[in-house]
């Protein structure tokens, strides 16, 4: 349920995932995640792109499974519940 604070990841209210965070925690991993990337970004995609692409995909792993983790159990919403 949307507001729920037991989930950093609320569900989306139409299709399948997250929405935007709704407490700290959730705020912070996304924070963390934005600047983790734009570190990368700055470092690596000058010099390597691929390992860049790399990078990143682990970082999103990393991000989904926090977002399993800590999220609202995801399913296919039509926006009525």
């Amino acid at each position: 349920m949307p507001g729920d604070d037991r989930y950093w990841f609320p569900a989306k209210r139409y299709g399948w995932g997250w929405g935007t965070p709704n407490n700290w925690q959730g705020w912070a991993v996304l924070a963390g995640f934005v600047a983790l990337i734009a570190a990368g970004g700055a470092m690596d995609l000058p010099q390597s792109p691929a390992r860049f692409i790399v990078y990143a995909a682990v970082l999103s792993l990393l991000l989904i499974a926090v977002c399993w983790w800590k999220g609202e159990p995801p399913r296919w919403r039509w926006g009525g519940d």
